[in-house]
């Protein structure tokens, strides 16, 4: 059986086929189509349960209706959670996300940004690393909506929505010298990313703030690269090293998942006497016994920022105006357990 073509719906209609293009694009209202000519045709697509082609339509109008997601690594909870809230509010405006992952990898980046050109995706939302720079403004001077989030490129004028890192440490430190803790290490991991430095930066401010001097010793660095195992055998070498750390605040959830298996490979207990506070919140820490504190970061105030403001560009695409760019930094919060 031959499909249903736009020309079928207008002879039903009694219109032309490009009043019924029109009102498929949502052209009908700047061509001045009456809400009566609109009602019609649009119940007649429904009675007929026509499907308009999207590779053709995409031809026809330019727009693809999707929009490229790129973050660090998608299986990261955090990334995933956003990445679904941002799908589903996506979907409710009409367009499809396709994501995947840098890995950190910068030739791997410039990738994706070929990759999701050639698919013509209409806007990107992406999470970017040091030296994309030149890859976004290439974007942004093609007149292609992007938005970046959880982390910012100096010099990069572009719409952000950020999260206050250095907020988030300061209170959890503070927290963690409240309770008595002197020796609080920090264990962060070599991505070259400002959220991080200042992750970082709230840990050495919340000790200097309570007179106790940071201890470089105290502070590990781990490779991005490093398997989950290997990971692990390098938590265990430094909380074997340092038994005088009596608390310590893990960077991201992923480092604090890793910290979990190293404690339970040294038969560490967290007590009152040891205590943990992880950068980011993950569902093992609300069931492990005893609960794992953590600073919260708003996914879903994220998510709701981030599509509000690539709709935004996207409506601009065709009018010519200058989008508004805007930077936007929401708090955090600690989760005391």
């Amino acid at each position: 059986m031959k499909p249903l073509s736009i020309k079928d719906i207008a002879k039903k209609a009694n219109v032309s086929i490009t009043t019924v293009s029109f009102i498929l694009n949502g052209k009908a209202e700047k061509m001045r189509i009456s809400q009566d000519m609109i009602t019609k045709v649009e119940n007649i697509i429904k009675e007929l349960g026509f499907r308009p082609n999207q590779v053709a339509r995409s031809l026809r109008t330019g727009n693809t209706k999707t929009i490229g997601l790129i973050v660090e690594d998608i299986s990261n909870p955090f990334f995933a959670s956003i990445a679904r809230l941002i799908e589903d509010k996506a979907y409710r405006h009409g367009y499809k996300i396709i994501y995947s992952s840098t890995e950190n990898n910068i030739d791997k980046a410039k990738g994706l940004i070929r990759m999701f050109k050639a698919r013509q995706v209409d806007g990107y939302i992406i999470a970017p690393m040091l030296g994309m720079e030149e890859d976004i403004r290439g974007l942004i001077k093609d007149r292609t909506p992007v938005v970046v989030f959880d982390r910012h490129l100096p010099g990069l004028e572009v719409s952000t929505v950020l999260v206050n890192n250095i907020e988030g440490t300061t209170m959890a430190t503070e927290s963690l010298i409240r309770q008595g803790k002197k020796n609080i290490a920090f264990v962060t991991v070599d991505v070259e990313a400002d959220e991080i430095k200042d992750r970082y930066s709230g840990y050495v401010k919340a000790l200097k703030a309570n007179k106790i001097k940071p201890n470089d010793k105290i502070c590990k660095l781990i490779p991005f690269a490093n398997s989950a195992d290997e990971t692990t055998a390098e938590l265990v070498t430094f909380f074997t090293e340092n038994p005088e750390i009596d608390a310590v605040l893990f960077a991201t959830n992923y480092l604090a998942v890793r910290g979990l298996f190293a404690f339970k490979e040294l038969n560490k207990q967290i007590s009152d006497d040891f205590k943990v506070i992880a950068y980011d919140d993950h569902d093992i820490f609300k069931l492990h016994s005893p609960s794992i504190s953590a600073v919260y970061q708003p996914i879903e105030d994220i998510a709701d920022q981030v599509i509000t403001l690539i709709l935004k560009g996207l409506s601009t695409v065709d009018t010519f105006e200058e989008p508004e760019l805007k930077q936007i930094v929401l708090s955090s919060t600690l989760i005391e357990r």
